[in-house]
């Protein structure tokens, strides 16, 4: 009785945030590794006998907001290819919010050092995606 009187007072802590962010990375690994496959399994299904030319690379020049309309075009069409695309997108932005979650949870804390560092870490993701699209 005395053990759920504490529990009922304690504050979300460190450690809720800790499970949070392990279900973060762990679901959003499985989510983006469905959804690729599925994409994989649709693209092969209308594209599967297609044999494709790698002797000519096409880059393809975008900035982000074309790429992203692209694909969410694409996505809604059912496009195995950008349903592929989208999986990865949705892989590489796992860890982003990792970091977006662990900045909220160093606020609640009140860590400003870590703060500080996160809101870096964060500006150096912006940077390197903002430039790694368009040049």
């Amino acid at each position: 009785m005395e053990k759920s009187k504490v529990m009922q007072n304690e504050k979300f802590g460190e450690k809720d945030f800790q499970t949070i962010i392990g279900n973060l990375l762990r679901y959003g690994v499985w989510t983006s590794l469905s959804v690729a496959f599925i994409g994989g399994i649709v693209y092969l299904i209308h594209n599967g006998s297609q044999i494709e030319d790698y002797s000519v690379f096409k880059e393809n020049d975008r900035n982000i907001f074309e790429v992203i309309s692209t694909v969410y075009n694409g996505v809604i069409q059912g496009n195995g290819e950008y349903l592929i695309f989208f999986g990865i997108i949705l892989l590489f932005l796992t860890p982003v919010f990792r970091v977006l979650l662990s900045l909220f949870s160093f606020l609640l804390e009140k860590d400003y050092l870590y703060v500080v560092i996160t809101t870096i870490v964060i500006l150096i993701i912006i940077t390197s995606i903002s430039f790694g699209f368009s040049h």
